[in-house]
């Protein structure tokens, strides 16, 4: 990213042409090792601050919070998905699904299997956590009133469903994260589908889930560190860290997509009716193979979907739906051996559905589209991430009486699995 450009100008005899390229090797070599010397200050800056207790308590679930809150105003296009791609979807697995990683927990616990706490340790960290928690989530629940996306109460914000299963997940990935890093892997994974799961009950609105997930994990980081501070040295189990991050590790991933969706322009359905979108939502799944540290491929499948304004000023009943398939080239660079700062070049192709607007029908139709965006990354454990991105994509228009593109930015989050 620095380049330094080094220019020796003039011709002089032998002996002062030799003395003097002795010396600008010197220079260079000097400057060189300045470089390399700032560049390993600031990565080893950035991983110490990543590592601090402070922030591994918060990283996750502060984000998580953060963006409840901001998807908020969105949750209305996150429904509409949920509508229009699964809107008979009734199954209660999240019911139980909340409890999964507490059982599997204390089943190992009671089999002998060694855990980071003592049962009394354990136990005092876990009343802590579910505690907190449930203080928060029904506080929340009886003050914001938010009404469940199927109107069957005003208990919606936030899902204690979610925050119960992130709450688990982080217990049981405390307790025995040490044996694998899929250990962590699973019972998020687990605490994740739960939260899908009561957004597809139509039991929740996104900002919901996301929220409650948050203080799932905030309170039971909390929890534990309260009862470090009780315990201090008593019925703890130290284990070495199996967390290994290396600067130049390949950093192929799979994530879960989440984005909202920045509309950049509009385009004409005919001389007289100016489309135009919302703001909206998108979700899907992308991964990328990684050949080298730097450079691989993959691709991306999602789901978007944004209101119609139509001649600026009458917002349409329908929503605008997107499918989208594309692949191509990644990039990546590691800042440090836990900060990433990445890129990608997409093409691909989009599906619009039929769509039926007050006055017309518009035809399905499909084209090519590309994409492009930046990322940042963090490496939270050794196979598990997130990442924030803005990307952009060029999208045909819905409409066949119309060339004009689309450009559409989207910012938002996706939680990976590293390979």
């Amino acid at each position: 990213m620095k380049k330094i450009v080094l220019c020796i100008v003039g011709i002089y005899s032998f002996t002062l042409l030799s003395a003097r390229t002795s010396a600008d090797s010197l220079i260079a070599e000097r400057k060189d090792s300045l470089r390399i010397s700032a560049t390993s200050n600031f990565s080893g800056r950035l991983d110490r601050f990543s590592s601090s207790h402070f922030y591994q308590m918060t990283y996750i679930g502060v984000p998580l919070v953060v963006g409840g809150l901001i998807v908020k105003s969105e949750d209305d296009h996150f429904r509409s998905l949920r509508n229009d791609y699964m809107p008979r979807f009734d199954r209660h697995a999240d019911d139980y699904m909340q409890y999964a990683p507490a059982a599997i927990m204390l089943g190992m616990k009671v089999a002998g299997v060694q855990s980071r706490s003592s049962w009394g340790r354990m136990i005092v960290s876990d009343a802590f956590s579910a505690i907190l928690m449930g203080s928060v989530v029904n506080t929340l629940k009886r003050t914001t009133n938010v009404e469940r996306p199927d109107g069957s109460n005003r208990h919606s914000f936030p899902s204690g469903h979610t925050a119960t299963a992130f709450m688990t997940a982080t217990m049981f990935n405390k307790e025995y994260g040490h044996k694998s890093p899929w250990i962590g892997v699973g019972a998020y994974s687990m605490a994740t589908v739960t939260g899908l799961m009561r957004m597809a009950n139509n039991k929740h609105w996104l900002s919901d889930v996301l929220t409650g997930a948050g203080i799932g994990i905030l309170s039971t980081e909390i929890g534990y560190y309260l009862a470090d501070l009780i315990f201090k040295e008593k019925g703890i189990t130290r284990f070495a860290n199996e967390n290994v991050f290396e600067r130049l590790d390949k950093p192929s991933f799979v994530s879960l997509y989440f984005g909202l969706n920045i509309p950049l322009s509009g385009y004409d359905i005919d001389e007289q009716t100016e489309f135009s979108t919302s703001s909206g939502s998108t979700a899907g799944v992308e991964g990328a193979y990684f050949f080298n540290p730097y450079i691989g491929a993959g691709g991306r499948f999602a789901v978007s979907n944004t209101s119609i304004i139509v001649n600026k000023d009458r917002a349409e009943n329908n929503t605008f739906d997107a499918v989208s398939v594309s692949g191509g080239s990644y990039f990546s660079y590691p800042l440090s051996s836990r900060w990433l700062l990445g890129s990608k070049l997409l093409g691909g192709y989009v599906h619009y559905p039929q769509l039926k607007l007050a006055d017309r029908m518009i035809s399905a139709r499909g084209g090519f589209s590309l994409g492009s965006g930046v990322s940042l990354t963090f490496k939270a454990k050794e196979h598990y991430g997130i990442r924030f991105f803005l990307d952009y994509n060029l999208l045909p228009s819905h409409s066949r009486n119309s060339g004009e593109y689309m450009n559409m930015l989207t910012l938002g989050a996706s939680f990976m699995i590293t390979l």
